[in-house]
């Protein structure tokens, strides 16, 4: 690794860290258990003092990755879908099963599970994870899922994909494909691990309803003793199998497929399809193409995750365990990220069902999240005619907020501390919550014209701010460092030492984001900056992730990330420009909050490994953590802002918190069709730095004329931004290699001068 020399001074709130690099060593990194043990996030420190700041390698070398569940099966899965299917199947990320059993209460059983097996001993396919190849997806993003496992010296190769297509996608068929290369051939077991019975006919397996539930060519025989199919494998021979995850009719084969038998030609149509439809998918939404083919991966992988993952229109948390439903906040954050990639008409039917949730213990939490989600949407899109069209849902959380507060105190009553902690608090966080609905929505009907039921609404919300504020004087801790801004107000919190020492600490963690994220104390607040400072000050942060632990011997959340909780914190760094720290976050997620090659998230992943091959999981996939690396892409590069605190967006900033690395020499960043709150952007930056030049394309927004509009350009370490200029006119760039663009309009290019420090 490249050091800066010196020494390293990084000073968060009066307390100072210093690291000492010599002749461009750098001491040994903290150990697992001094990270754990720290206070402060030790490891994203020494990632901000890498040259050129944070990376992916950095992180990547840190920890075994994510891989195990508690469930019987113990590989996390990957859901295989067509896009919004309510039936899904779950793939076994190594390869050994399809649907296979779970085991566990807090795990549905789907379908008929079967397992694979390889050689004549019949060993589990994937069961010894150093011989495992995978899982891969097809071209690093599309769920075409490729495992390749070593037994005998036979290397075994299996892909799978589910069906797209109509009555195929709706019983969740999902298409395997096995080969194999080494010496001599290899044995492929296919084992139905539920009795049946089971009849065996012209190339498909029956259950006792004459339901078709798998199907199969002629590589395969069928043991009935042992209950499976057994196929020989070879590099020229590849057994197929079709498994259903719900049982369907006989006569539905006939129709999708034009006859019984599966062949090569019917697998390469499917497989043909399947591919072609995703492409079209992400398609649709906005385009980024960035110089780390990790990151393209990620996102575009991530994007079709959370179609994959949609019950219909429905945004749910998980999908094939017990969180495979809906959450207000959760799920509202899964919607805006499809917002935030241009997807504005499935965002805003997968609105629907969140506009309608209720749950009456959090009706305040939720009421608040409800509009502030519908006011997001309309920012994206402008489009009045949605905003007439869920009006009747939309008062309802407006007359829920506005009758709800109490006289006295000006505050919602009691509410739960949170869905895990049913404690009744008087809560910053609703409070904080509810307060940014009703003034965003109130700042949308004013937009649209509704200007007097705006004021109305908008001075009830100062009103509830101005209670927020008295509420927290009264409740706030300035006798510790820095100062402790609680949860649950009047004396009912006590400042934690470390805040994962304890389960009400943990949740403390999880719940600052979202009082950060409603900025009810302001942009760049004392109290904002208090939050900030005890999170990173009092073990709240690993790697830029929130940390958990939660003290209830539940797997994967003990000494974990929680990290889906963290969009909120990241967002705060961006629009505080602390990009360093932001790019933590970004790095660690994208390293070692999400699967590798797959970007699977979870809920609660495990810092401890559980052996040298990897970490714990707790329920994944989870959407809600996929959708968190999606917000950060698009903010690390675009940027709407309400800044000056009225409710509105008003400043647009681009190309702010690029990593420094991706502006080397020859390399290009890409951003096309982006959604603002000012209407669509792109913009494009090529990097030249030997002929001392960079150069900006931007398409400016053309709906809505931003207040102020930024351009930086972040050169790596070494090079300086000296000016830039458009045509005739020149712009004075500052320190990081800024400039303001705000009297530009239309598709302009920029030339932004460099040189070598």
């Amino acid at each position: 690794m490249t050091k800066r020399q010196g020494l390293i001074f990084i000073s968060t709130a009066g307390v100072l860290l210093a690291a000492q690099v010599v002749a461009g060593e750098a001491k040994a990194l903290p150990t697992l258990e001094e990270a754990v043990a720290a206070k402060q996030d030790v490891w994203g420190l020494a990632a901000m003092a890498e040259a050129n700041g944070p990376s992916y390698e950095f992180f990547e070398k840190l920890l075994p990755p994510l891989r195990y569940v508690n469930a019987q099966f113990r590989h996390y899965p990957i859901v295989l879908s067509a896009p919004n299917a309510i039936t899904k199947a779950r793939l076994t990320s190594n390869g050994s099963g399809i649907n296979a059993v779970a085991g566990l209460k807090s795990w549905k059983e789907v379908g008929v599970p079967v397992t694979f097996h390889v050689g004549k001993d019949r060993e589990l396919y994937g069961e010894e994870v150093k011989k495992l190849d995978g899982p891969h997806l097809e071209a690093g993003y599309l769920p075409v899922v490729k495992v390749g496992y070593e037994h005998g010296g036979v290397t075994y190769q299996e892909e799978s994909f589910a069906s797209i297509d109509g009555a195929l996608a709706a019983i969740g068929i999902v298409f395997c494909q096995f080969s194999a290369q080494g010496p001599g051939e290899g044995e492929i077991t296919a084992h139905f691990e539920t009795p049946g019975p089971w009849t065996v006919s012209q190339e498909t397996i029956q259950n006792a309803n004459g339901q078709i539930v798998a199907w199969f060519d002629d590589a395969w025989v069928w043991d009935e003793s042992a209950r499976q199919l057994v196929a020989r494998v070879t590099a020229t021979g590849h057994p197929l199998l079709a498994l259903a995850t719900k049982p369907m009719a006989i006569d539905l084969l006939q129709p999708a497929t034009g006859g019984r038998r599966l062949s090569p030609i019917i697998y390469a149509g499917q497989r043909g399809r399947c591919v072609a439809t995703w492409k079209d998918v992400l398609d649709q939404g906005m385009q980024i193409e960035v110089p780390e083919p990790i990151v393209n991966d990620a996102w575009r992988a991530l994007v079709v995750s959370l179609f994959a993952l949609a019950n219909e229109d429905s945004p749910n948390y998980s999908a094939g365990n017990a969180y495979e439903r809906v959450y207000q906040a959760e799920s509202g954050d899964v919607v805006r990220a499809l917002m935030l990639w241009n997807y504005p008409a499935q965002s805003g039917r997968m609105l629907l069902p969140l506009l309608a949730y209720g749950r009456d213990k959090l009706k305040f939490h939720n009421a608040g999240f409800k509009l502030q989600t519908l006011a997001h949407l309309y920012w994206l899109t402008r489009s009045a005619e949605y905003l007439a069209a869920v009006r009747f849902r939309s008062e309802e959380a407006v007359k829920t907020i506005v009758e709800g507060r109490e006289k006295e105190s000006g505050l919602f009553p009691r509410e739960q501390y949170c869905g895990d902690i049913a404690t009744p608090v008087y809560s910053l966080h609703t409070d904080g919550a509810g307060w940014r609905g009703l003034r965003d929505y109130a700042a949308v009907l004013k937009d649209s014209g509704e200007v007097e039921r705006a004021k109305t609404l908008a001075k009830t919300a100062e009103e509830l701010r101005a209670a927020i504020w008295t509420a927290t004087a009264k409740s706030e801790r300035r006798d510790v460092r820095p100062t402790f801004i609680p949860v649950a107000l009047y004396g009912e919190e006590k400042p934690y030492e470390r805040l994962t020492d304890s389960m009400l600490g943990s949740y403390w963690d999880l719940m600052a984001p979202y009082m950060l994220g409603s900025g009810m104390f302001g942009p760049g607040s004392e109290r904002e900056t208090a939050i900030i400072d005890y999170l990173q000050e009092h073990g709240g942060i690993c790697m830029g992730m929130i940390r958990f632990h939660q003290h209830s011997g539940l797997f994967a959340n003990e000494d974990a990330l929680d990290d889906l909780y963290g969009v909120r914190y990241t967002l705060k760094l961006l629009e505080r420009d602390d990009v360093d720290r932001a790019l933590v976050s970004f790095y660690g997620k994208l390293a070692q909050g999400l699967t590798r090659e797959t970007f699977v998230g979870a809920e609660g992943t495990g810092l401890r490994p559980l052996d040298e091959s990897g970490r714990a999981m707790y329920l994944p996939p989870n959407a809600t953590a996929q959708a968190y690396f999606l917000w950060m892409l698009r903010y690390l590069l675009v940027q709407d802002w309400d800044l000056n605190d009225e409710g509105a967006p008003e400043t647009l900033r681009l190309g702010f918190a690029t990593p420094k690395r991706w502006l080397e020499d020859g390399k290009t960043v890409k951003i096309e069709g982006a959604p603002t709150a000012f209407g669509p952007v792109s913009l494009t930056m090529e990097s030249h730095l030997t002929r001392g030049e960079v150069i900006a394309s931007v398409k400016m927004p053309e709906r809505n004329r931003p207040a102020k509009t930024f351009l930086r350009v972040r050169v790596p370490d070494g090079w300086r931004v000296i000016a830039a200029s458009a045509g005739k006119q020149r712009f004075e760039a500052d320190a990081k290699g800024t400039v303001d663009i705000s009297s530009l309009t239309g598709a302009v290019e920029l030339r932004f001068g460099v040189e070598k420090r």
